[in-house]
């Protein structure tokens, strides 16, 4: 019988990793902007976390950083000349934009796309649609860089579909997996597919935040569709205003998912009656497990502040228990600490936890679950899969080597205006086509 395993593709941390503060709703990118970032250990740190669970034995890919600054989005908004005649341009005149364009924010590869399974496609292919991100100006700028990088390294039409990120502006807004579950008994079987929105803009009155709702109903409908998704194992469910008040502005802030558990927190739903009703009525007689932390144990505030639910839920090979991968700072807050110990002994499948350092990543808001897109393949699918982007012990190596020769110990938001930090960043990527063996890939190599 083959196997089907579910693959993590991290993004690797770009050498342009800073503070700016540029993500709204985003408590820790906001409280830390303008702080000295520090791009060598973010990278180091990103690299750490994916090399922990190829040894745990789990299958393990990377997704490489997209091209900063990106100086063709500045040429499209009338800025001309040399591009460091551009930088300069720019960092005197709107350095947020230069900001924006410098900003290393593909690197949470939970929010590249929304990938379906072949199990549970009309076609038995595996679907991918980059998300478009509307919500925030310097991640609208990832898609088309995304769908390049996802074509490459799932490069076979028989086997992989990839659609254009959604039409449509912030009607459609998407923001990738970060708001997609997936629930299913084995990973090669037909699961059920969670979708969770903010906010509808057709048809249902729009709910007030203080934060932006940054995914649509209408996105998520759309995006069903477009993978040939069966009506009956599709379950769209709400996000609460209260989650995304207290600085849950993706859904896996507040929950995640593995197999047939969902872990969440009991205020990360609006309707959650409803929700636990049609996922247990999609499951069918299959056993589904809701493992839901109460206020009372862990405030909505500790578990967004630690990033409790950001973690990556696993099976690790050859054992049925699940393991959580869980960032350092959930095991530094005792009221979360505590309750992690007392969950591994309750009557779940969760059995296990590893804690990860991600500190550079966290400060802008980023967990362990934020730097990984899950991709669930079976061995057909996994031999097509670009063996370029498959972690090992040579590719760690060599990474971390590039990251030590390329990224600088420390960069500051003046810095932005250096214009050897264009030709630094630059020369990293370049020298990356060569470790990833994919050419003239980035745009600067093209002109």
């Amino acid at each position: 019988m083959s196997q089907t395993v579910e693959m993590n593709f991290d993004g690797v941390i770009g050498s342009t990793h800073n503070y700016a503060g540029l993500s709204e709703g985003n408590l820790a990118s906001a409280d830390n902007a303008k702080l000295v970032s520090r791009p060598r250990q973010a990278a180091k740190e990103g690299l750490a976390k994916m090399f922990r669970l190829h040894q745990l034995g789990l299958k393990q890919g990377i997704l490489i950083p997209q091209e900063r600054p990106h100086i063709p989005t500045l040429r499209q908004l009338g800025f001309v000349g040399s591009d460091h005649a551009i930088v300069e341009k720019v960092s005197k005149s709107e350095p947020h934009l230069l900001a924006m364009c410098y900003s290393a924010s593909s690197m949470w590869a939970a929010n590249a796309a929304t990938v379906a399974p072949s199990a549970d496609t009309s076609d038995g292919r595996i679907h991918f649609t980059p998300a478009n991100l509307k919500s925030m100006f310097h991640r609208s700028i990832e898609p088309d860089s995304t769908s390049k990088i996802l074509k490459t390294i799932f490069n076979n039409q028989q086997y992989f579909v990839h659609h254009p990120a959604l039409i449509g502006g912030v009607h459609f807004g998407d923001e990738g997996a970060a708001n997609h579950n997936r629930l299913c008994m084995d990973y090669g079987k037909q699961g059920v597919e969670l979708f969770v929105y903010g906010h509808s803009d057709f048809g249902q009155s729009r709910v007030p935040t203080d934060f932006p709702a940054r995914q649509s109903l209408e996105a998520s409908m759309a995006i069903a569709r477009k993978h040939g998704l069966a009506f009956d194992r599709v379950v769209m469910a709400r996000q609460s205003a209260e989650a995304i008040n207290a600085g849950g502005f993706h859904n896996d802030v507040v929950s995640v998912s593995n197999k047939n558990v969902l872990f969440m927190h009991e205020r990360a739903f609006a309707n959650k009656s409803d929700l636990l009703h049609d996922l247990t009525s999609a499951f069918g007689d299959q056993p589904i497990y809701f493992i839901q932390v109460p206020e009372k144990s862990v405030s909505l505030d500790n578990a967004i502040k630690s990033y409790l639910f950001n973690s990556q839920l696993v099976n690790l090979p050859g054992s049925e228990d699940m393991t959580l991968i869980l960032p350092i700072e959930s095991q530094q807050n005792k009221t979360v600490y505590s309750y992690l110990l007392d969950l591994i002994e309750q009557d779940t499948p969760i059995k296990n936890l590893q804690f990860v350092d991600v500190r550079q990543s966290m400060r802008n808001g980023g967990g362990p679950a934020c730097l990984r897109l899950r991709v669930v393949l079976n061995e057909r699918e996994l031999a097509q899969v670009n063996p370029h982007f498959v972690l090992n012990d040579k590719l760690f190596s060599r990474l971390n080597n590039w990251v030590d020769k390329h990224y600088r110990d420390e960069l500051r938001s003046a810095d932005l205006a250096d214009p050897y930090l264009l030709n630094e960043s630059r020369a990293a990527l370049d020298e990356l086509t060569q470790i990833m063996a994919i050419g003239s890939f980035y745009e600067f190599q093209q002109a």
